[in-house]
């Protein structure tokens, strides 16, 4: 009799069994919230440029900034960076290696020199026009030793927009700032910078050269100097 309750309550469990597994389980669904969240970058931030002046220069985070309403003093003389040499020097090596031929057409002028030429040009030309081209002494930018003039040793073209036409330009233009340059004078912004369009005068800003360039902002702008 034990036997027969033995296998009475097996046969129970199987059938048991086999009911439950055959039966698809019920699905349940996952309530909550999800939010994604981007990463945040320094670019997102809203960090105010640091303006100092030392000895009567003036930097924006550590640049070099001279303008029409911000001047050198007269008795700053650096002569021309060997930082700023040793970049025009590689790209002008670089170039050559593409075939193009720069010329060292200005570099590092004193304050003294800057107002010679400055008079010169306004006794030939008149002060409005000549404010257009020619920065007023202790107002250049090659009073700092960190611009320089180019251009093309196989073109009449110098110190005119028309250098932008020249295959020099056409590859300078993309990659002037891997060597630490800008073209600071540029198209369209004249009423920012105070000046014509100068595709051949270049200013070195070293490591901060590719974010200006990616910006396609003037130093005044790129710097928020209003």
């Amino acid at each position: 009799m034990m036997k027969v309750s033995r296998l009475i309550i097996a046969a129970l469990a199987a059938f048991v069994l086999t009911a439950c597994s055959s039966e698809a389980p019920e699905e349940i669904e996952a309530v909550g919230f999800t939010k994604s969240y981007e990463p945040l970058t320094f670019s997102d931030l809203d960090v105010p440029v640091n303006i100092e002046v030392i000895d009567g220069i003036t930097y924006a985070d550590g640049v070099l900034i001279v303008n029409k309403e911000i001047p050198l003093p007269a008795d700053y003389n650096p002569e021309m960076q060997p930082e700023v040499i040793d970049a025009y020097t590689a790209l002008f090596e670089d170039g050559a290696e593409q075939g193009l031929n720069f010329e060292l057409v200005s570099g590092f002028r004193s304050y003294d020199y800057q107002a010679g030429l400055y008079n010169n040009y306004v006794a030939q030309d008149g002060k409005e026009a000549a404010d257009r081209y020619s920065a007023e002494p202790g107002h250049s930018e090659h009073q700092t030793g960190l611009a320089i003039d180019v251009g093309s040793y196989d073109s009449a073209v110098l110190l005119q927009t028309s250098f932008e036409y020249t295959p020099e330009f056409q590859w300078l233009k993309d990659v002037a700032h891997e060597y630490g340059f800008i073209i600071r004078y540029m198209k369209g912004k004249e009423d920012i910078t105070g000046y014509m369009y100068e595709p051949w005068h270049l200013r070195y800003v070293g490591d901060k050269a590719p974010a200006i360039y990616e910006s396609g902002l003037t130093l005044e702008e790129y710097f928020e100097l209003d």
